[in-house]
Protein backbone atom coordinates (compact mmCIF):
# COMPACT_ATOMS: atom_id res chain seq x y z
CA UNK A 1 0.00 0.00 0.00
CA UNK A 2 1.11 3.86 -0.80
CA UNK A 3 0.63 6.53 1.50
CA UNK A 4 1.72 10.36 1.00
CA UNK A 5 1.98 12.09 3.61
CA UNK A 6 3.28 15.74 4.81
CA UNK A 7 6.24 16.37 6.39
CA UNK A 8 6.79 19.52 8.16
CA UNK A 9 9.91 21.21 10.12
CA UNK A 10 12.31 19.21 7.96
CA UNK A 11 15.59 21.53 8.42
CA UNK A 12 17.80 20.07 5.40
CA UNK A 13 17.89 17.62 2.85
CA UNK A 14 20.33 15.51 4.63
CA UNK A 15 17.89 15.41 7.42
CA UNK A 16 15.48 14.11 4.71
CA UNK A 17 17.77 11.57 3.83
CA UNK A 18 18.13 10.59 7.22
CA UNK A 19 14.89 9.61 8.18
CA UNK A 20 14.41 7.83 5.11
CA UNK A 21 17.49 5.31 6.01
CA UNK A 22 16.24 5.01 9.51
CA UNK A 23 12.61 4.78 8.13
CA UNK A 24 13.01 2.20 5.92
CA UNK A 25 14.60 -0.19 8.39
CA UNK A 26 11.30 -0.73 10.25
CA UNK A 27 9.91 -4.35 9.37
CA UNK A 28 6.84 -4.09 6.82
CA UNK A 29 8.17 -0.82 5.27
CA UNK A 30 9.02 -1.71 1.15
CA UNK A 31 9.96 2.06 0.35
CA UNK A 32 9.81 5.36 1.60
CA UNK A 33 11.00 8.59 -0.24
CA UNK A 34 10.92 12.02 1.21
CA UNK A 35 11.13 15.08 -0.47
CA UNK A 36 12.76 17.95 1.49
CA UNK A 37 11.52 21.15 -1.06
CA UNK A 38 7.68 19.81 -1.47
CA UNK A 39 7.95 18.76 2.27
CA UNK A 40 6.12 15.17 1.34
CA UNK A 41 6.66 11.88 2.20
CA UNK A 42 5.55 8.23 0.10
CA UNK A 43 5.72 5.85 2.14
CA UNK A 44 4.92 2.23 0.76
CA UNK A 45 4.34 -0.28 2.98
CA UNK A 46 2.20 -4.20 3.97
CA UNK A 47 -0.81 -3.00 4.39
CA UNK A 48 -1.88 -6.10 6.91
CA UNK A 49 -0.20 -4.31 9.72
CA UNK A 50 -1.09 -0.09 8.72
CA UNK A 51 -1.22 0.79 12.38
CA UNK A 52 1.26 -0.43 13.61
CA UNK A 53 3.52 0.59 10.87
CA UNK A 54 2.53 4.37 11.41
CA UNK A 55 3.11 4.02 15.17
CA UNK A 56 6.62 2.69 14.14
CA UNK A 57 7.34 5.55 11.46
CA UNK A 58 6.10 8.75 14.00
CA UNK A 59 7.93 7.00 16.78
CA UNK A 60 11.30 7.42 14.33
CA UNK A 61 10.48 11.04 13.60
CA UNK A 62 10.25 12.06 16.72
CA UNK A 63 13.58 9.83 17.80
CA UNK A 64 15.43 11.70 15.11
CA UNK A 65 13.73 14.80 13.99
CA UNK A 66 11.74 15.85 17.11
CA UNK A 67 10.81 18.96 15.46
CA UNK A 68 9.45 17.37 12.52
CA UNK A 69 5.43 16.90 12.05
CA UNK A 70 3.54 14.52 9.39
CA UNK A 71 -0.10 14.41 8.76
CA UNK A 72 -2.25 12.61 5.88
CA UNK A 73 -2.82 14.19 2.42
Amino acid sequence: MCLKLKIKGLDCANCANELERAIEKIDGVDKVNINFITEKMELEYDDKNEEEILKKVKKVIKREEPDVNIEKI
